[in-house]
């Protein structure tokens, strides 16, 4: 299996070096560059094309999401996860919007950080939990009462499309919620139909844009 390729954004050294050395140490994960700012940051991502891109959001030159509008349109396949000190609801909207795969929060500990970079590079959305339970309270006191049924979710596809969107394999689901795979596959299988989207990604994107979440 080919390992997983990274760059780190981060402008603080010694936060970015233990975030390498935290990486470094597992066999699937393989650091091809590291930047300080949005400018040397775009530079190396261009120039390495990496599967997955750690930034922090607030860099010297500009912000996470300057990089985004840099970097996808050469490079829509990389996954790009912002590291974070701001819990601020709107930072995580317009992350999201601007294309943004993962939102994580400095104070994630290093497991949990590996679990959700593996689950971005293999497709899936990260977002720290505290920010998806916030996402959710939102939808319960903002969904309208004449919203279309394609996208009127149950309460149970609700606490699923959450796990979904911390990142959160089926395995990891099924035993979340104390229900069995099959079971799970079914829920996200509706989840995709009645959102219309082509998989997990796209429908906690479309979930976001819609502000079901």
């Amino acid at each position: 299996m080919k390992p997983i390729r990274i760059v780190v954004v981060d402008d603080h050294a010694v936060l970015r070096d233990g975030i390498v050395s935290i990486l470094n140490a597992e066999p699937d994960f393989e650091v091809v560059g590291e930047a300080g700012s949005v400018a040397e940051g775009v530079a190396v991502v261009r120039s390495t094309g990496p599967d997955v891109v750690l930034m922090d959001y607030s860099l010297p030159d500009g912000t996470g999401l300057d990089a985004i509008q840099q970097i996808l349109p050469v490079l829509p396949q990389t996954q790009v996860v912002l590291l974070t000190m701001h819990e601020e609801d709107d930072l995580l909207f317009a992350a999201i919007r601007s294309g943004a795969n993962g939102y994580l929060l400095k104070n994630i500990s290093a497991r949990e950080m590996l679990a959700r970079l593996r689950n971005v590079a293999s497709g899936q959305v990260a977002i720290s939990p505290t920010h998806t339970k916030r996402l959710f309270s939102e939808f319960a006191r903002s969904e309208p009462a004449g919203a279309s049924e394609t996208t009127q979710l149950t309460s149970r596809e609700l606490e699923v499309l959450q796990l979904l969107a911390q990142g959160a394999a089926n395995q990891e689901i099924a035993q979340t919620l104390s229900i069995s795979i099959h079971t799970v596959k079914n829920h996200v299988h509706r989840i995709l139909e009645k959102l219309e989207a082509d998989n997990r990604r796209e429908a906690v994107e479309i979930a976001t844009r819609k502000r079901l979440i």
